[in-house]
């Protein structure tokens, strides 16, 4: 149940399509809690910035154009998954990572997982640390489309070539950039990190699910501990992005935001869980997943999805914002160890009640509040409790305090919970510094309570 706070007392769009579904088998379960990210964060700083920079400046927005417009190109004839213009993309993709020194991670020494006549492709940058070598992090994105198009998988016209310059060329020449820009890095991750490229998505997510039930034996060993998708990552409007599975285990809200110190996008959480891209298998094997994507469009699933239309300078931040997000994880000291299971049974009106405002709070005659501001406890995300209530004129909306910010520190303090926030404000002079987390981005604001 929620439950509110009482400062005041003394104190959607969606990647979807029809598709053809895949019976699921289980894998390992791990999963992830994030408390190295609350003291990155009370610090103010990016993880490990000085070797980051050359690993940002390294993801390009020119290098993207050219691996979207080969994908994309009439002659592999919309990539569908085991056609020959499907192979091609997959040929493509293996010249463009082998030059990265990568570990072929599929079958028989190969980067190609064969299965049902279609290929993923996988490649493994080994881990520094020995104590977690055997703790895997997935990093994917599909690269096979619609090919011609049918009416099952196409809005239409069919019959003409789908090229998914979107759809997911971006996806896949976002995880390239990625994966070059660990080469730009003085050391490798402490965890290993496996870059995945899938086949078979459009067909019913066919290669995540036959990566999950049959693994290839060099990464038989590992356990999955982490993964996160890229789908449809072209088309940044507003530098909005939204990310799915931030439920799937607790403190993956504030990851996000650490990650996003550098991008500085505008992140929009959703909280459905549906079987529409490649993050769904891995949660409905109990893996923490996230999904990073920028939105339908009136080209999705369409001929129209063409180079033309992509933003390749917004895949820059959105690949560094993964980049951050996934480096954050694989040197985690602390690392993930708990799916929510609670997420399968979350949804957007879940999200609703927790958000919505909450009325205003009676006080006895000549009293007023002293902050002015109420929030509510999220079970998620119990160390960002969301604000549901902000009482005119009061210090906190003086500040700037808006209704769905999110308390993360107090005072440099990182917030444990919303009882911890409690105690930090009841104990608190008439001036504090407080953070606040404003769709993705980290907002400091000083209220001050005055003598009116």
């Amino acid at each position: 149940m929620l439950r509110e706070s009482i400062l005041d007392r003394n104190a959607e769009s969606r990647k979807e399509a029809p598709r053809i579904m895949s019976f699921f088998a289980p894998t390992t379960t791990p999963a992830l809690i994030v408390a190295s990210f609350l003291a990155l964060m009370a610090i103010g700083r990016t993880p490990a910035a000085e070797r980051m920079s050359a690993a940002h400046a390294s993801i390009r927005a020119a290098d993207a154009s050219r691996h979207v417009h080969a994908l994309a190109d009439d002659s592999f004839e919309g990539r569908e998954g085991g056609s020959r213009g499907g192979r091609a993309a997959g040929a493509y993709i293996v010249q463009a990572i082998e030059k990265l020194g990568l570990q072929p991670a599929g079958d028989n020494g190969t980067y190609f997982q064969a299965f049902g006549g279609m290929r993923n492709i996988l490649a493994l940058l080994p881990g520094s640390d020995p104590t977690v070598a055997g703790e895997l992090v997935v990093v994917g994105a599909h690269y096979d489309h619609v090919g011609y198009g049918t009416a099952s998988n196409s809005y239409g016209p069919t019959g003409y070539i789908h090229n998914g310059a979107d759809d997911n060329a971006s996806g896949v020449a976002g995880l390239i950039e990625i994966a070059e820009a660990f080469q730009h890095m003085p050391s490798r991750p402490r965890r290993p990190i496996l870059f995945a490229f899938w086949d078979g998505e459009e067909k019913g997510l066919l290669g995540s699910y036959h990566f999950l039930r049959a693994r290839p034996a060099v990464l038989a060993p590992f356990t999955i501990v982490f993964s996160v998708n890229l789908d449809m990552i072209g088309r940044l409007r507003g530098e909005r992005v939204e990310v799915y599975g931030a439920r799937t285990a607790e403190g993956l809200r504030m990851a996000a935001l650490e990650a996003n110190r550098q991008a500085q996008l505008e992140l929009v959480y959703d909280w459905e869980i549906t079987d529409d891209s490649d993050h769904y298998p891995f949660i409905a094997a109990n893996i923490p997943t996230v999904m990073f994507h920028t939105g339908l469009h009136d080209q999705y699933h369409r001929p129209s999805d063409d180079t033309h239309l992509v933003n390749f300078g917004g895949i820059e931040p959105v690949a560094r914002l993964t980049l951050d997000f996934v480096v954050a994880l694989a040197d985690d000291l602390n690392p993930p160890r708990a799916f929510r299971p609670e997420c399968r049974a979350e949804t957007p009106a879940h999200r609703r009640a927790l958000e919505s405002p909450a009325a205003e709070a009676a006080m006895p005659p000549g009293r007023k509040p002293r902050w002015g501001m109420g929030t509510r406890s999220d079970p998620g995300e119990p160390h960002a409790p969301v604000v549901v209530r902000v009482t005119p004129g009061s210090p906190m909306a003086k500040a700037g305090v808006i209704l769905g910010d999110r308390l993360i520190a107090i005072d440099g303090a990182a917030i444990e919970s919303q009882a911890d926030m409690l105690a930090k404000l009841a104990a608190a002079g008439d001036h504090v510094t407080i953070e606040v987390d404003r769709k993705g981005r980290i907002v400091r604001l000083e209220p001050t309570i005055t003598l009116d």
